[in-house]
């Protein structure tokens, strides 16, 4: 299979800006993200947005810092996997949620790993990504 058939068959995974963003030193331009790793990047910023942050958009976002400072219990984790569930359904149309299981890594520094099975809509192919998360954000204690 050549390069460019390649190219047509994942342009429905899109492409745009890189998050964060950046800019090319050499050519002044903006650094940009297709396929697998623009719909990685989107989900991470779905995660990493608070609800209601954005003005014209407030329902983006799965706003997981109401969940800083929790007791680390499995009703946490029940109360994470389904914001983490419904703020990927509502605002990334290009993947199917499968799966989302949440770990207590480190529970003393309070770090959380969420990770997500999903499948791409139109191509119905498997993927994984894994997503940091600290239950302790902002304490440098």
């Amino acid at each position: 299979m050549d390069n460019h058939v390649i190219i047509q068959e994942k342009n429905f995974l899109g492409s745009g800006w890189s998050f964060p963003v950046s800019f090319s030193a050499d050519t002044y331009q903006v650094s940009l993200t297709a396929y697998e790793a623009n719909i990685n990047e989107s989900m991470r910023l779905i995660l990493f947005t608070a609800t209601g942050e954005r003005n014209m958009e407030p329902d983006f976002g799965a706003g997981l810092q109401r969940f800083f400072f929790r007791k680390m219990d499995e009703t946490l984790k029940g109360e994470m996997i389904n914001i983490i569930k419904m703020s990927l359904l509502l605002n990334e149309p290009r993947i199917n949620v499968t799966n989302v299981d949440v770990e207590f890594t480190d529970t003393a520094n309070g770090m959380v790993e969420i990770m997500i099975d999903y499948t791409y809509i139109q191509a119905n192919t498997r993927h994984n990504h894994t997503f940091p998360f600290s239950i302790m954000e902002g304490t440098n204690l």
